[in-house]
């Protein structure tokens, strides 16, 4: 197995990824990683890095990286010798199974579309992330691809993410719920209400209408929304976290004793789950938030070995293949979305 690496996308890169990519190599000997940036920094840096096996890593020179501040399409189209392009024509020539970035959140999803190509009949590819939860984690789908979101992309999302957990997660017949502002079937905005409908006769273990502070308690598997509200509620579910973990470190501190908060808060750190999937374009496409550290990095690549050894890809492309009313991309996707970063 072959994971292509963006050497170049981490606030702190590319120690960070090299780090990262010498953790995840020293914990499991099925894959290799291929390094994909600026080659003299790359090699320079593994030679800091002792006691990894050398002979599965690769390095691929990229004279180009996008930063978060570019327009991602734009520089996705003026930049094909970044590391997030090359990474993943890697991917699309056969000589990568996957590809993972803490780049720009945007262009990785732009390169991934325009260079991996969407899987027929997906309207929209979405970005999945993890949410943790007092029970097991939740899949939220859509983390901030897509803003304006039609009924029927929200069906297909929840589909998405369904395979994710089912294929990623082992979880049989994962539960789906709708992000509303209350339980019963007519609340909402008119998106919700028919998104509710057409979710209640998918087929899929739809458990209903999931309010904001049921996400919590793990109520569903797989948690759909619009990205513009999904993006919101990610940023604001880390954003507790850290608070909650500041505040009590400060009170126990005063107090002279306490748990142990790193472990107390273990379950609720982003890091843990590595990376963002884009789920629905022909390949594994892994996007990470830009201030990841090495144990990010290293848990995303296995996520990308994840969904590489399960076929998830293969998966999803059977059951968009039995869709009745496959879409295709033919509305312009994708346009500039929310800055997001997916991990």
């Amino acid at each position: 197995m072959r994971i292509a690496l963006d050497a170049m996308g981490t606030d702190r890169h590319p120690g960070v990824e090299i780090r990262g990519a010498v953790r995840a190599l020293r914990q499991g000997a099925d894959f290799q990683v291929t390094l994909v940036g600026d080659g003299p920094r790359i090699q320079a840096e593994l030679a800091r890095c002792e006691g990894y096996p050398a002979d599965r890593v690769e390095v691929v020179h990229a004279s180009e990286t996008i930063g978060p501040a570019e327009p991602a399409v734009t520089a996705v189209r003026r930049k094909p010798d970044s590391s997030i392009v090359v990474g993943l024509r890697l991917q699309r020539d056969g000589k990568a199974d996957a590809f993972v970035s803490a780049g720009s959140t945007g262009a990785v999803m732009a390169a991934s579309l325009f260079i991996l190509r969407a899987l027929p009949g997906v309207d929209r590819p979405t970005v999945a992330t993890v949410l943790p939860t007092a029970a097991a984690p939740v899949l939220l789908v859509d983390a901030g691809a897509n803003v304006d979101c039609k009924p029927s992309q929200l069906l297909q999302f929840a589909k998405l993410g369904a395979i994710y957990a089912e294929d990623v997660w082992r979880r049989s017949t994962p539960r789906v719920g709708l992000l509303n502002i209350g339980e019963e079937p007519e609340k909402g905005n008119e998106l919700a209400v028919e998104t509710h409908g057409l979710l209640r006769e998918s087929g899929l273990n739809f458990v209903g209408n999931v309010e904001g502070r049921d996400i919590i308690r793990g109520v569903c598997d797989v948690l759909v929304a619009d990205g513009f509200v999904g993006n919101v509620l990610l940023k604001f579910y880390e954003s507790v976290t850290g608070f909650m973990h500041g505040m009590l470190r400060t009170r126990l501190e005063e107090a002279g004793t306490g748990p142990d908060l790193d472990d107390l808060f273990r379950p609720f750190d982003w890091t843990e789950y590595g990376g963002a999937p884009l789920l629905g374009v022909d390949g594994v496409s892994i996007v990470c938030h830009g201030g990841s550290p090495p144990h990010a990095i290293a848990n995303a690549i296995g996520v990308a070995r994840q969904a590489v050894a399960t076929k998830m890809v293969g998966h999803i492309r059977r059951e968009v293949a039995q869709d009745p009313n496959p879409r295709g991309t033919r509305d312009g996707w994708p346009r500039e979305p929310a800055r997001s970063e997916g991990g």
